[in-house]
């Protein structure tokens, strides 16, 4: 065949070699905005630094890799001893050396560290989503063991450390330790309390076995595990180490790895216990509120997770639009094309202004913000997670024939879209939180309304739609049915309200109009004409 056939022209340069943090608008100016001026330097170097690692060849190559190596069960070595040890592609352990070394797992005790920390994990995990969950879990279970101060002091160090170490070894003789968790069984799913796992307590202090399964327990070649189970005093919290003091494994029997739609990279397991060494966490019959700040915190990292999906969708799309031609122009010059790629900026844009707000309320830590981060965080968990899927599709759109090709990277952002709209709970359980938080606690609902009102004024449609929320609100009645609804409206209102006060005119403008005002269709791309989209295109763009 002629070698001319074979001539490449109108193809888009892969998106490589640019720093991803200083290339994402949105998210570099909420890190100012919300780091103390004394830091900025600090933060936004270090940040950068992620940045450009994650943006290189080689981050993108692991995590290709890690994906298409997916990893595999080895309950028993070739003697026939049970090992139940899980091996994951040398990719893998680079991009967890790399979170872990970026301080992805060490947010709760460092200055600016949930901005910081929120900022480094949406960038990173841009290069690859699954092995964010061991880093989200080890984040996540310091809260929990600080319930517990012996625990916390002997824990937290490892857990916070900027040291990863693989394999299994007792977590004394590590530099620094990774944590899971095993919440959910076959019968019970999300209601937690319909666990039938049991604790016998043994004659020492705290020191219990268990017995029993659990049907999602990701990361399993995690150091230790949060789980709960049934004491005699009722559903209780455990730290169930993998490897015992003595050097001992710990009886931790994986059953098998779940073969899921997405999150390939990530092994999620099927684990039995029978008479596994556990350390009590918390009071016995106080499971759900020992594990409560741990929940929220995985559930923000679901919110930031999904940010990051939509952004690198976005950045895609938008570099894709670019470079590519079409009916005599660039499709990025398109009135419809761009129609496209602004409303989708404009859910990405929404999706980090808001996660970053909900890490600057952890870093301020009064009163008032953990009452708004009691209905922002489940709000805000139930309406960004479920745009990501919709954003992920539409940008693979945007690319063609050619986002539908493996090689693009598209299709797997598309596959791990929906996994941070079901971990930590699905939307039904996210909306019936919000609700139980306006039933019981009158000072949570008094901080959300007075976040979104620092926006009044400034935008008829935002204040006719906080007017409209508040109609809502006050008839709590049967509102089970309309739960949805209602906590969508919440997380819009609190958007629109975040957009007006930070993001360019012309981002606000086109916000509050297509997801407030009305003027909206049903699908991307049917924003108002009149707006000025190529503001908001131009600012979604990453240069390289």
């Amino acid at each position: 065949m002629a070698a001319t056939t074979h001539t490449v022209t109108n193809q888009a340069p892969p998106l490589v070699g640019y720093d991803v943090f200083t290339a994402d608008r949105a998210l570099a100016e909420a890190v100012e905005r919300h780091t103390e001026p004394e830091l900025v330097d600090e933060v936004r170097e270090e940040l950068a630094g992620l940045g450009k690692t994650a943006g290189s060849t080689q981050a993108q190559e692991w995590g290709v890799l890690a994906n298409e190596n997916p990893p595999k069960l080895r309950t028993h070595d070739r003697y026939g001893n049970r090992i139940d040890e899980v091996e994951f592609h040398p990719s893998w352990h680079r991009l967890l050396g790399k979170a872990v070394s970026a301080g992805l797992t060490d947010a709760w005790g460092r200055p600016a560290g949930h901005v910081r920390r929120a900022a480094g994990f949406l960038v990173w995990t841009q290069a690859e989503g699954g092995h964010g969950c061991p880093v989200s879990m080890t984040h996540a279970a310091v809260p929990a063991l600080r319930t517990d101060p012996a625990l916390a002091a002997e824990w937290e160090p490892r857990l916070t450390s900027h040291v990863y170490e693989q394999g299994l070894r007792p977590a004394a003789e590590k530099g620094g330790v990774l944590f899971g968790m095993g919440m959910t069984e076959k019968q019970g799913g999300s209601d937690v309390r319909a666990n039938t796992t049991s604790a016998v307590p043994l004659s020492a202090d705290g020191e219990y076995v268990l017995t029993g399964h659990k049907w999602f327990c990701s990361a399993p070649m995690s150091d230790g595990f949060l789980v709960l189970a049934q004491a005699p005093g009722g559903l209780t919290c455990f730290l169930v180490p993998r490897v015992l003091a003595d050097g001992t494994r710990n009886v931790f029997a994986i059953q098998r790895l779940k073969d899921k739609l997405g999150n390939k990279s990530n092994a999620s397991s099927e684990v039995e216990f029978d008479g596994t060494w556990a350390r009590r966490v918390g009071e016995e019959g106080r499971g759900v509120r020992t594990i409560i700040e741990m929940v929220a915190a995985t559930r923000l990292d679901c919110v930031i997770g999904s940010a990051a999906i939509m952004r690198q969708a976005v950045a895609q799309a938008v570099h894709h639009a670019s470079y590519r031609s079409a009916f005599g122009g660039l499709l990025v010059e398109k009135p419809l094309m761009r129609n496209v790629l602004a409303d989708l900026a404009l859910e990405s844009e929404a999706a980090t202004t808001l996660a970053l707000r909900l890490a600057a309320a952890y870093d301020a830590d009064t009163e008032e913000e953990r009452a708004f981060l009691r209905l922002a965080v489940p709000a805000a968990k139930y309406w960004v997670t479920k745009r990501c899927t919709p954003v992920a599709g539409e940008a693979l759109e945007c690319l063609g024939g050619n986002g539908y090709v493996e090689e693009s990277g598209m299709p797997r952002l598309l596959r791990e879209a929906p996994l941070n709209s079901i971990w930590e709970g699905s939307g039904n359980v996210q909306a019936l939180d919000v609700l139980r938080a306006l039933q019981r606690e009158p000072q949570a609902i008094n901080a959300f309304l007075q976040e979104v009102g620092k926006a009044r004024g400034a935008d008829h449609r935002l204040d006719a739609a906080i007017k409209d929320l508040l109609t809502e609100l006050s008839d709590l009645d049967g509102i089970e049915a309309r739960a949805r609804r209602l906590v969508e409206r919440m997380a819009l209102v609190l958007q629109g309200s975040l957009l007006v006060r930070w993001a360019p005119p012309q981002v606000a403008d086109a916000f509050c109009a297509s997801r407030l005002g009305g003027d909206w269709g049903a699908a991307f791309g049917t924003l108002p004409h009149s707006l000025d989209l190529a503001s908001v295109v131009e600012r979604a763009r990453a240069e390289v």
